[in-house]
């Protein structure tokens, strides 16, 4: 059984936390670092229309991969490069580097993923409708994406050394069937693999959510195949639509649990070729999710049974024909995870919270972070700043009113978290 910290141990935590983070923004590169977020929201803003108009459907993400090297290498940092996946990586070291006794530091990353929802020619150009600027994508994954060119320039402009290094991550992969492939390479097998000891991911809008709850899912492509025919001169043999409609009818209709709440989602249906033609396939996409992983699990198995039982009554009915058949495949898995509460992570956040006037909401949500946290890496994901909606939708807007005080947030978390990984600070940077 696990043990929560006694009041008296959060309690003193909490008050360390506070005391880092009034010192820490008293320092004066941390206040250079601010007077250049708030000159340059133009900037900031420039950035993210110009990045939102490079189409980046997931698997395609190259072009704006190689946009984000091009930033990287005009803020002047370090170590970048495209790793083996496409993810677009940098880092700021401290300098002087490390002693040879640290020469395999510990490191912090930020990340922001590349990729969008949406399909190849897919018009991205984004529009203004007063506050707002319209354009899929310029939200999820704009605002994140946004947000780390910021904070990466602010640490290079006021020369803040940080006590250990930090990795700057585009990452491909996060939508859909990308899989999180981006973070599962970089958290196990980049470069900095085993050296990762906190992951802060830059996902949309907002100032004061934080995700530390990684919701979990799994998603599978299920297709059912006969013979096909002619509907007049075949009927009755095995028709795949009917099939795959009957099994998800009974799907649908499956008892889940409120609490954890498990949901179920039929995302796509596929198959056949004309009104008069018995398909030879169908298929579908699933999408099961649970904050626990035995639900997903025990939905799954409820899931392939009855698909499968639906296929072999088919088959026992009609014998004279030519048998269904079923496949089912993991197309994605994402696992479920929890930050703990007693994470100094997560002290730095509200204590962060607490000095800039934020109230942390804490929320769970299926991010880049599910990997690192079902690692056992200390990570949460935060917004870019600004306020977004219709995220997933053509009509997807953003507005970056408000948008500074979150790049303060990162900012402090940031440097905090590195200062609790490294060398204690000295009473004025350098």
């Amino acid at each position: 059984m696990k043990l929560l910290p006694s009041p008296a141990t959060s309690l003193g935590e909490t008050v360390s936390a506070q005391h880092r983070i009034a010192q820490l923004a008293s320092l004066t590169p941390v206040h250079r670092a601010f007077h250049w977020l708030h000159l340059h929201q133009p900037q900031i803003l420039a950035w993210q229309l110009e990045l939102t108009r490079i189409p980046a459907p997931t698997f395609k993400e190259e072009a704006r991969a190689a946009w984000f090297g091009e930033r990287f290498r005009e803020l002047g940092l370090t170590s970048i490069h495209t790793d083996e996946v496409g993810n677009s990586v940098a880092e700021l070291a401290p300098d002087p580097p490390l002693s040879s006794a640290t020469a395999s530091p510990p490191y912090v990353l930020v990340s922001a993923h590349l990729d969008t929802v949406f399909p190849a020619g897919a018009s991205c150009d984004p529009a203004s409708d007063g506050p707002r600027y319209l354009a899929p994508g310029i939200c999820d994954n704009g605002a994140g994406l946004s947000a780390l060119l910021a904070l990466a320039a602010a640490l290079r402009f006021a020369s803040v050394q940080p006590q250990v290094p930090i990795i700057f991550a585009a990452n491909v992969g996060e939508e859909g069937e990308g899989d999180l492939r981006g973070m599962r390479h970089l958290c196990s097998e980049s470069r900095y693999a085993g050296r990762i000891a906190a992951v802060i991911a830059l996902e949309g809008a907002g100032s004061s959510s934080i995700v530390t709850r990684a919701l979990g899912s799994l998603r599978l492509r299920a297709t059912i195949t006969g013979p096909g025919g002619h509907s007049w001169a075949d009927a009755g043999a095995p028709n795949p639509i009917f099939l795959l409609s009957h099994a998800l009818s009974n799907c649908a209709r499956f008892p889940l649990p409120a609490e954890p709440r498990t949901v179920l989602n039929a995302g796509l249906i596929s198959g056949g070729t004309s009104v008069n033609s018995i398909p030879q396939s169908a298929s579908v996409l699933l999408d099961l999710r649970s904050a626990d992983a035995g639900q997903i699990d025990s939905l799954y198995r409820h899931v392939e049974r009855q698909l499968r039982d639906t296929v072999a009554s088919s088959n026992a009915a009609n014998p004279l024909h030519p048998p269904a058949e079923l496949l089912v495949e993991v197309i994605g898995r994402r696992p479920a995870a929890d930050l703990p509460a007693d994470s100094p992570l997560l002290h730095t956040i509200r204590a962060v919270d607490r000095h800039l006037g934020l109230r942390t909401e804490a929320r769970m949500g299926s991010t880049d972070a599910n990997i690192p946290l079902s690692l056992g890496i200390p990570a949460v994901a935060l917004g870019g700043g600004g306020a977004g909606g219709g995220i997933h939708t053509l009509a997807e807007w953003f507005d970056p009113a408000g948008r500074e005080v979150a790049l303060r947030r990162l900012l402090l978390t940031v440097l905090d978290t590195a200062r609790m990984l490294g060398r204690p600070f000295p009473n004025e940077m350098p």
